[in-house]
């Protein structure tokens, strides 16, 4: 039996073999196209949220008071004078040590001009955070397999303008996203990682450790995350799991404990000085409420934050990205080292942190101390996901609602983005409103005539800036400059006689730390009534009505005593009464005032060293009344001006 094919049969073979053919090359070609575009959209997104935001930050570019109080003590460490502000006194006035000593790396490798070296770090460290929040939030989403990520909530961040203000102001605001973005994005990869190697995982430990130097406030998100990675179940390890528990409390601890013990030995206090200048452990809710509002009220802030959350929570639930632990010991253990968990901890902490930040009273700042809360809120929909239907169009289906709900999202973002980009919340200008907060920056524009005061010269033009100045130069015997209580000129209180060779020294007593000390040599003693400079204003009584950080204000009389100048008229200033600065000559002969002044200007030998870390909890305690009569009684000591009988 034979078999016969005609020719019309061969035809129709060949022809059905290339439409098969043609068929899979399609139905491949179709999701390499889209995995293409997915890369490509998610590429595309970061490029353009960091050009966005490089470009609002260098519009609104600037160098704050606060700013230039860093580069101080940046100036001291390059002199060899140590991290210190002034050179007689071992006082801690940067909240961030972290950014102190950045900022004083790259200005020792550059040897560039210190305000162009920070005005660079901090952009820089800003525009990074944004790249890792975004990285790290398209791996919880689940990369750009079969989806596009779409800026979102990082559209919400940079489009608020203290967002983009305080990207180059000179202080870590960037440095603290930028290591809460890197964590964010490392603690996402840890979560999902099939084997967590041990090297990669002692990495993250160590950085988690750093909060506390990047920022106090920042030590509780650096303790949950720690908590999370030292609870849940351990990879493999040679010596076993508690062996490697122990490494990582060693290696999470090792850089921040060992500062801890040298910050406590060195300036006799557990914490930076401007916690005890701002009473960081005090409550005053209904400042907080203010300056909460101050930020979330003026942009309508909670509708995007509103649309997100929903947005958000639908994505999550449509892919079945959120998982919940099971309710036992391993269960728990097990849901710690989940996407889940890390979304947890970083809204946790957010909310945590705005929840202090509110009891604390805010800030004088617009919107600076609520910065990183937002951020923190805004990580798990940095960028969003809408997937894409291999079959084109035409293959979407109901199901896929969740898709809608995300796309009308990104259009209501996207506008409220626009709008909050033009807004400005604060309008006074120059005028501090009753809330005592401002707009920094417009503030300083404003009252030095500059666009971009970046440069300490450019701090000049503020008022009574170049008088201060002059008056330094033009009494080469030294004085005590203090300011007259109109606020419109200086008065110079000469030290007694015989002058020594060279002079006295001058001392500077003047709210404005930064702009007053980068433009006087480092052997100008630069101090402030509020404290972040001046131990002994620093633990005066918080004023209970006093602005918001600003409410510590030390008479100028204990610093007529403190310097050393003519306590006397005509020589001493018309405005000081010579009863009271006798009255602080007593005060401060406190047994307790001398040992905190003794603390931090006696020469640090290893037996001072001891003494200051063993006193240092005592020393952050430690409380003078500002009023030299009621200081006299707290402290027991004899009036010399009692009152008369009645």
């Amino acid at each position: 039996m034979s078999l016969s094919i005609s020719p019309d049969e061969i035809v129709v073979a060949e022809q059905e073999t290339t439409e098969d053919e043609r068929l899979r090359e399609r139905t491949t070609r179709v999701p390499a196209r889209l995995a293409v575009l997915s890369r490509a959209t998610f590429v595309g997104g970061i490029v353009l949220t960091v050009v966005l935001f490089a470009v609002g930050a260098w519009q609104r570019r600037w160098i704050a008071d606060d700013g230039l109080i860093v580069l101080r003590t940046v100036r001291n460490l390059l002199a060899g004078n140590g991290p210190v502000f002034n050179v007689d006194e071992r006082v801690e006035t940067n909240t961030s040590t972290a950014w102190t000593y950045l900022v004083w790396f790259f200005s020792w490798l550059t040897q560039a001009r210190l305000e162009y070296v920070v005005l660079g770090v901090a952009l820089t460290v800003s525009l990074l955070a944004m790249v890792f929040a975004m990285l790290g939030t398209a791996r919880l989403w689940g990369g750009t397999t079969g989806q596009l990520l779409i800026p979102a909530g990082a559209l919400v961040y940079i489009a608020l303008p203290p967002a983009r203000d305080y990207a180059t102001s000179g202080l870590e605001s960037g440095l603290v996203i930028c290591w809460v973005g890197l964590l964010w994005w490392l603690m996402i990869r840890w979560s999902q990682a099939a084997v967590v190697r041990v090297p990669g995982l002692l990495g993250l430990v160590f950085l988690a450790g750093l909060a506390p130097l990047i920022r106090p406030e920042a030590t509780l998100i650096g303790v949950l995350a720690l908590g999370m990675i030292f609870l849940a179940p351990m990879p493999a390890f040679r010596f076993g799991p508690i062996a490697l528990r122990a490494l990582i409390v060693a290696v999470a601890g090792i850089v921040p404990v060992a500062y801890q013990i040298w910050r406590m030995g060195y300036y006799g206090l557990p914490y930076p000085n401007t916690a005890v200048a701002k009473d960081a452990g005090g409550a005053k809710w209904g400042q907080g409420m203010k300056y909460f509002w101050d930020l979330v009220g003026p942009y309508y802030l909670w509708i995007p934050l509103l649309v997100l959350l929903i947005a958000g929570v639908v994505t999550a639930v449509a892919r079945g990205v959120a998982v919940r632990p099971t309710w036992s010991v391993a269960g728990i253990r097990a849901w710690l080292r989940s996407p889940s968990a890390v979304v947890v901890m970083v809204l946790g902490s957010g909310l945590l942190l705005t929840v202090y930040a509110i009891r604390v009273g805010g800030d004088f700042m617009h919107g600076r101390m609520l910065l990183t809360q937002l951020f923190l809120l805004l990580l798990p929909v940095a960028v969003v996901p809408i997937r894409l239907p291999v079959g084109g169009l035409r293959a979407f289906s109901p199901r896929d609602w969740s898709t809608a709900v995300v796309l009308v999202a990104l259009l209501g973002t996207a506008g409220w983005s626009v709008y909050a980009a033009g807004t400005t919340a604060i309008k006074t200008g120059t005028k501090i409103s009753s809330s005592g907060i401002v707009d920094e920056r417009v503030y300083y524009v404003l009252n030095t005539g500059k666009d971009h005061p970046i440069l300490a010269e450019d701090y000049l033009d503020y008022p009574r800036m170049r008088a201060m100045v002059r008056d330094i130069a033009n009494n080469p015997n030294g004085g005590l400059l203090l300011n007259s209580p109109s606020f419109t000129m200086w008065y110079l209180d000469p030290p007694p006689q015989p002058i020594p060779e060279g002079g006295s020294g001058h001392t500077v007593y003047f709210l404005n730390l930064g702009m007053t000390s980068m433009n006087v040599p480092l052997d100008v003693r630069v101090i402030d009534p509020m404290g972040l400079a001046y131990p002994l204003a620093a633990h005066s009584d918080r004023l209970a009505d006093g602005r918001i950080g600003h409410d510590k204000a030390l008479y100028p009389d204990w610093v007529v005593v403190d310097s050393g100048m003519v306590d006397i008229h005509p020589w001493m200033p018309w405005y000081m009464d010579e009863e009271w600065v006798t009255q602080a000559r007593t005060a401060m002969s406190c047994p307790q005032t001398q040992a905190l002044m003794i603390s931090v200007r006696d020469p640090l030998t290893f037996d001072r060293f001891k003494h200051n870390l063993r006193n240092a909890l005592n020393f952050a305690k430690y409380r003078i009344d500002r009023v030299p009569k009621y200081e006299i009684q707290r402290c027991g000591l004899v009036d010399p001006f009692p009152e008369p009988p009645r």
